[in-house]
């Protein structure tokens, strides 16, 4: 049999299958660069694949983020959130043994006061949770990834009682403390009950007067474990002053972010602060949202927006373990000034990076 004009033809059709494939793309070819124009636009959720009790601060034109990682205290360096997985993190402090704050290192959190860093987090001993207590260092460097941190000692008001999750925040030109803690060690009054306190600060690593309780749980959505958290301060675009916390366990899916706006003139009057009733952020079943709490906030680039950094689970369940993941997205703010944050953003949502 002559092969000769069958191997011709099979020849003919692989040059013209060649040539059409260089030289004429296909629809489906135009559709791949228009997704791949938009994936370069747009950035998903999560920002990380851990990262519980996320916060970060922006100075300058950086971004410096850190979370939990229970044994020391790490920095991620950005210009850009939503790039935030291309960052390296640095150790900038790791806990000698055998002291009251070498184990359980909680929820950092970084502020620049005075001309100087200081970063403040939760610590305790021997894994005990009734001696868990807020300790800081200080840096004097221009960049936290820079210089030497001094370890300045823990920051308490007289009771020293039981505390976590400290944050600074400025009013009038003066710095008060905020943070959750304990009435009492004794079980049959408080013990394991947590609320908001707030006190002047002397200075960055020190505390003057007498503690003020701000917040208890109050509201239903709050009881699911008896937990009041996380406190941080934002401002809207008119200057009023919140304090959003997380409410409820964190090892719930129903943990969650609620408000307290300040509409007195004395930080230390408790009746200056009043609580909403209904939380602000919560969990979406929809887009698989657990347990979204413990926030932080930061302006975008251009300093025009406002965007809310807080860590939630992909499922329910997860509750407080490394499952927890850092998200963002944009802050609105309705007629009258009060936050509205819209549903938590799903995995799948493409979402515009900040301005």
């Amino acid at each position: 049999m002559n092969y000769k004009p069958l191997l011709l033809l099979f020849v003919f059709y692989v040059t013209l299958g060649c040539n059409q494939s260089d030289n004429e793309p296909s629809s489906n070819d135009d559709d791949d660069d228009d997704s791949v124009v938009e994936e370069e636009n747009t950035f998903k959720n999560p920002l990380l694949s851990s990262g519980a009790d996320p916060w970060v601060i922006k100075r300058n034109d950086t971004y410096y983020y850190t979370h939990t990682t229970g044994n020391k205290l790490q920095i991620w360096e950005t210009k850009n959130m939503e790039d935030l997985g291309s960052a390296s993190p640095k150790t900038i402090w790791t806990p000698p043994l055998g002291e009251e704050y070498s184990t359980q290192i909680w929820a950092p959190e970084l502020h620049y006061v005075n001309d100087a860093w200081y970063m403040y987090f939760a610590a305790t001993s021997n894994n005990s949770d009734k001696d868990r207590r807020m300790f800081v260092l200080e840096n004097t460097a221009e960049s936290p990834m820079e210089g030497t941190w001094e370890f300045k000692g823990k920051i308490t008001d007289e009771t020293d009682q039981w505390a976590i999750d400290g944050t600074v925040i400025k009013i009038d030109n003066e710095n008060y403390f905020v943070w959750s803690g304990w009435r009492t060690e004794n079980p049959e009054i408080n013990s394991g009950r947590q609320q908001l306190y707030i006190a002047r600060m002397e200075n960055p690593w020190s505390l003057e007067g007498a503690r003020v309780m701000i917040s208890e749980p109050d509201y239903e959505w709050e009881k699911n474990g008896l937990v009041n958290e996380g406190p941080v301060a934002w401002e809207n675009p008119d200057g009023e002053l919140f304090i959003f916390y997380s409410g409820s366990g964190c090892w719930t899916d129903d943990y969650k972010i609620g408000v307290l706006s300040f509409e007195g003139e004395d930080p230390l009057d408790p009746d200056s602060w009043k609580k909403h009733q209904e939380p602000v952020i919560e969990k979406s079943e929809i887009n698989n949202i657990y347990g979204p709490g413990h926030n932080s906030f930061f302006k975008s680039p251009d300093g025009s927006e406002d965007w809310i950094l807080y860590h939630a689970n992909d499922h329910s369940g997860d509750g407080c373990t490394d499952k927890r993941k850092p998200r963002i997205q944009q802050v609105h703010w309705d007629e009258h000034g009060f936050p509205d944050f819209g549903m938590p953003a799903g995995r799948n949502d493409q979402l515009t990076p900040p301005s």
